[in-house]
């Protein structure tokens, strides 16, 4: 899909201009573009926004931006950034492209196919077109179409091997599985290195025929054709499985995780083999990783209810069976297994559970879209809506390995350690941005090359009245040079002798818990805060940093340990900040901070509240649209989370683009 990317950056400008606004928008757009083409495409964004900013008037910059943003998954942003480029040039073709690329890829096939029959209009043998158009067709249930589209395709581009493989999947779709092995086995007559020819062949092998060894043979070359591919090794771990090769399976799956370590498919399927060889322990240990990142799982909450009671856990089964049971009220397997545990703890209830599960397991399991949980269990497929299935069924599938949807190895047709490449793949924790405090260090990134501004911070660096300058970040930075932190020592003991023999000002306090604050010493900092409050009561700065302290006493208290210490400390530092926004209304980065709390506090309505305010004061604030998201999403509200972290990603946060992609899976 990206293997055009090098053509497309290099195409002739549509849209040009010779006018130099205060920036030279020429060289910006190519420094945009070269940054683009070697795939850093977050920093690609930063150099399009100042175009913009110039020459909002442009089309190039907007196409560019979405083009960028399409590399990150961000597609609804690649959407909006598309059609202000449509806007400004209604030739542009390649605008169109993309964002029926980008409407396909969420989904929106109408909308993919009207943008690509736009294209096809000025552009009709376009190869990557007509096959992104049979894709959609397909997705629409429009086969006969779809195969129309293929014949055309396929007249104009006879060797195009990819084209032969789509086609393949779709007869495979429509059951011809003999046509659809004619069509793969011409695709690597082409192409005898088409890795998805393989990986198709294998589901023609066991579909047909359920024929594992020769799909084994053909999982094996396309893992020699992409050994990196997490996917690849759990279907083929599935495959040695059906093979009876537990070893290989084992295998297979460890080297999953090696490449993907929060794989759910190949933890979960991990757990059930672990179970087949009775590693009871180990077996949890995977599912209880599972339900940790995805607490609704709830095939993994029904196995390790059972693998807790192997292993006489029997209040952890007990709970797990409970959740299930809620979840899914109708499942006859849930009650007999809660049964057998209640009696084994001697409580009440024991002999209901087994009832209910006689009177259930008469009773089919309906698939009609009002069960959220039993949608989780099956997957959510358009076939599946409207049926129904017998308990032994669906019990059966809580101890069946899962494979992964090989569809996305047929991959749309287009050009496309730090902030490089797709930063959304990235397997890392993904947390809410931490608060904002004032210090006398901070850390540039390629991103930020120069701290936040606080205009509260800046007047007192332009009095000179403290010995160092300071800054804004929220980003921790630890002072590791020995004479740095010598020095501080001397300006404590220096500030507490200067305090001794003169009348208090609240300046000197104030430098002496930033001094304290920046050797971690944070109790007496406050202290030396409250002092400088005293003195000076309309003291917004000294507010703010008194919130930033009693917020890291609160960080070294723990939730488990200190749980009301903890919360008393955190509502604490709210005051302050509360206090700094009364003092200072414009004080944005208070306000953020008092979100950042809000979230620690489990109050998302608040949260939301307390960042909308620092978005209002200063609508580029990146951090505050990515927390904003990260907390819609955490209460359900995907189309505002997907906005804001859109926003936020175009603004400079690379973090935006995992968690857009980790929360539309």
């Amino acid at each position: 899909m990206r293997a055009l990317i090098s053509t497309l950056i290099t195409l002739v400008a549509i849209i040009g201009s010779s006018v130099k606004a205060q920036i030279n928008t020429d060289q910006m757009l190519q420094i945009g573009r070269n940054a683009l083409y070697f795939e850093d495409y977050v920093l690609s964004i930063q150099y399009f926004n100042q175009i913009i900013a110039a020459k909002p008037y442009l089309a190039q910059p907007y196409f560019y931006r979405a083009l960028a943003k399409y590399n990150l998954d961000d597609f609804t942003g690649a959407i909006s950034d598309a059609t202000d480029a449509i806007e400004r040039n209604p030739f542009i073709t390649d605008a169109y492209e993309l964002r029926g690329i980008a409407y396909q890829s969420l989904g929106d096939t109408e909308k993919a196919i009207a943008d690509y029959d736009r294209v096809l209009e000025n552009l009709p043998l376009n190869r990557g077109i007509l096959f992104n158009k049979a894709l959609a067709q397909e997705e629409m249930k429009k086969y006969d179409d779809a195969l129309t589209t293929y014949r055309t395709l396929l007249e104009r581009h006879p060797n195009f091997d990819n084209a032969y493989v789509g086609r393949a999947r779709l007869r495979l779709e429509m059951a011809d599985t003999v046509a659809a092995r004619t069509d793969i086995d011409r695709a690597l007559e082409l192409n005898p290195n088409a890795a998805n020819a393989y990986i198709f062949r294998a589901d023609i092998a066991i579909a047909a025929d359920s024929d594992y060894t020769q799909a084994l043979s053909d999982m094996d070359m396309a893992i020699k054709l992409q050994p990196r591919s997490t996917s690849l090794f759990i279907n083929r771990a599935f495959l040695r499985y059906k093979t009876d090769d537990y070893f290989g399976a084992m295998s297979d799956y460890d080297y999953a995780l090696r490449l993907d370590p929060l794989n759910l498919t190949a933890l979960y399927n991990r757990s059930l083999l672990r179970a087949e060889v009775r590693d009871y322990e180990a077996a949890v240990a995977d599912l209880t990783t599972v339900l940790n990142l995805q607490p609704n799982y709830y095939l993994a909450r029904y196995n390790r209810a059972i693998m807790n009671r192997e292993l006489n856990r029997l209040p952890q089964a007990l709970s797990d069976i409970d959740a299930l049971i809620e979840a899914i009220p109708d499942l006859a397997a849930a009650y007999l297994i809660r049964s057998d545990i209640r009696n084994a703890m001697g409580q009440r209830g024991a002999q209901n559970d087994y009832d209910r599960s006689i009177s259930l397991a008469r009773k089919m399991i309906k698939r009609d879209g009002s069960n959220p949980s039993i949608d989780q269990l099956f997957g959510n497929s358009d076939k599946a809506t409207g049926t129904e299935e017998s308990q032994e069924a669906v019990a059966a599938r809580f101890s069946q390995l899962l494979t992964i949807d090989n569809d996305d190895e047929i991959e749309q047709q287009y050009a496309t350690g730090n902030i490089r490449g797709r930063v959304q793949d990235r397997n890392v924790s993904i947390e809410p941005e931490p608060i904002y405090t004032v210090t006398y260090y901070t850390a540039p990134t390629e991103l930020r090359p120069t701290g936040e501004y606080l205009r509260e911070a800046s007047e007192i660096n332009a009095t000179h009245a403290l010995d160092y300058w300071l800054q804004v970040t929220n980003r921790d930075v630890a002072l590791n040079d020995t004479v740095d932190i010598s020095r501080h020592f001397q300006a404590i003991e220096y500030y507490i002798s200067y305090l001794s023999n003169h009348a208090p000002r609240a300046i000197d306090y104030f430098a002496l818990g930033m001094s304290r604050s920046t050797l971690r010493q944070y109790n007496q900092a406050a202290a030396d805060f409250e002092r400088a409050i005293a003195l000076a009561p309309d003291f917004a700065l000294g507010y703010f940093m008194l919130g930033v302290t009693r917020y890291r006493i609160a960080g070294e208290q723990t939730t488990a340990e200190h749980p009301e210490q903890r919360r008393i400390m955190l509502t604490s530092a709210l005051q302050q900040f509360q206090k700094a926004v009364e003092l200072s209304p414009s004080m944005a980065l208070a306000y953020f901070n008092m979100g950042v709390i809000y979230i620690e506090l489990h109050d998302y309505t608040s949260a939301i509240s307390a960042f909308s305010h620092a978005i209002d004061i200063k609508n580029d604030f990146g951090e505050a649209y990515f927390n904003r998201g990260y907390v819609y999403f955490h209460l359900g509200n995907h189309p505002a989370g997907a906005s804001d972290l859109s926003t936020a990603g175009q603004l400079g946060i690379a973090p935006s683009y995992r968690l857009l992609k980790r929360m539309s899976k």
